[in-house]
């Protein structure tokens, strides 16, 4: 067995894609079992747990000791849970998961600890006050550089990640898989057609001159909504038939471009399964993030969702492994070289579809799983 730790996480979109769809595929494709288990914030436990249970009924979920700086009591309940189940493999999605894991490890309950790196931590909590606790901002370094380097195997997101451990870290070994955000299987499945973009852009009331611009996804500091409010108002004040969609929570700044653009800002707040429906509508997906070490190693879930549904990508220069992605595969634009406005053809929105479904989707990773896990 096969136990795969979060810890603190909320459930939403990316849990749903990034952490059950994981679980539930490798359960299949590799034919072990993998548990997950989740250990949530006390203070909405309940409500947590009624989710992920929804979604993924064979969860164990695991209520959080309060106090982040306080991670290590949660090893308590992880050992109990454990020692009941006798899991052979933990892995630990992000940093704190990863050395509950190790404590498992010392004591001789686990045999092996994976570290799934979602990015660079201790540059995003510093960043973007992911956490504000003094004790734990000053931890997080040595955490994550023991982390990296005592775990036994490591996924890493992208390949500026691993550049970023080498650096950082001075890690130099050789037992890491390069395993991207990968497609929900809502998108591998998203159908693109004609038929199916006029469908998507009558419900939304666009003319056949309309061209849509979308941004799908949090509006997290790391987002950089304030270098998208500019790209955006400069776009609509060029061209008349340009409209923007927000698939995302409302903020003043939404409200404010509504303000100044009337009739040319959408906005829906819609459940994660219709999200591909509105997609299909655009012509392009808007990935502008400010240029941080946390987003030069990072791996949008979002840049692939975009490719699925057939948009091309407007994107920030160094954004992950994926800037140099757009330009390799001519399936996109740089923010800073973006001057064309023209519509998305059928043919180049089934040629973005197939680039999503030949990089991006789980199967295009089976043998990564299976080299850390089986091997």
């Amino acid at each position: 067995m096969v136990f795969y730790l979060t810890y603190n996480d909320a459930y939403s979109g990316i849990y749903s894609s990034q952490v059950i769809d994981v679980v539930r595929f490798l359960n299949v494709e590799l034919n072990q079992k993998i548990k997950l288990v989740a250990i949530v914030s006390l203070r909405i436990f309940f409500n947590e747990r009624l989710k992920i249970k929804n979604e993924f009924p064979d969860a164990i979920i695991l209520p959080m000791f309060p106090g982040i700086n306080r991670w290590r009591k949660n090893s308590f309940l992880l050992w109990f849970v454990t020692r009941l189940r006798k899991p052979s493999v933990i892995i630990g999605r992000s940093v704190i998961e990863t050395q509950l894991a190790l404590i498992m490890k010392d004591r001789k309950l686990v045999k092996k600890v994976i570290y799934d790196g979602r990015g660079a931590i201790t540059e995003e909590w510093r960043e973007y006050g992911v956490v504000e606790n003094k004790q734990m901002l000053k931890d997080i370094f040595d955490l994550e550089c023991r982390t990296v380097l005592s775990s036994d195997s490591q996924i890493a997101v992208s390949e500026k990640l691993v550049q970023y451990w080498r650096n950082k870290f001075g890690y130099i070994a050789k037992t890491y898989v390069l395993i991207p955000c990968t497609l929900n299987n809502i998108y591998q499945e998203a159908i693109i057609s004609d038929e199916k973009i006029i469908h998507s852009r009558k419900q939304l009331n666009l003319s056949p001159q309309d061209t849509l611009f979308i941004y799908s996804g949090s509006i997290a500091g790391w987002q950089s909504f304030n270098l998208l409010y500019n790209f955006a108002k400069l776009l609509l004040e060029k061209n008349i038939h340009v409209k923007l969609l927000f698939l995302t929570g409302n903020s003043e700044d939404i409200i404010k471009l509504q303000k100044d653009f009337p009739g040319r800002i959408l906005w829906r707040n819609v459940p994660v399964k219709h999200v591909p429906e509105y997609l299909i509508a655009g012509d392009y997906g808007l990935l502008i993030r400010e240029e941080t070490l946390t987003n030069n190693v990072a791996s949008p879930v979002k840049f692939a969702e975009y490719l699925a549904c057939g948009l091309k990508v407007i994107i920030s220069k160094n954004l992950g492994d994926y800037s140099h992605f757009v330009k390799q595969n001519r399936c996109g634009q740089m923010v800073e070289e973006f001057n064309v406005i023209t519509r998305t053809n059928l043919n180049e929105r089934l040629r973005n579809q197939k680039l999503a479904q030949q990089n991006f989707t789980k199967s295009r990773f089976t043998d990564a799983y299976r080299k850390i896990l089986v091997n």
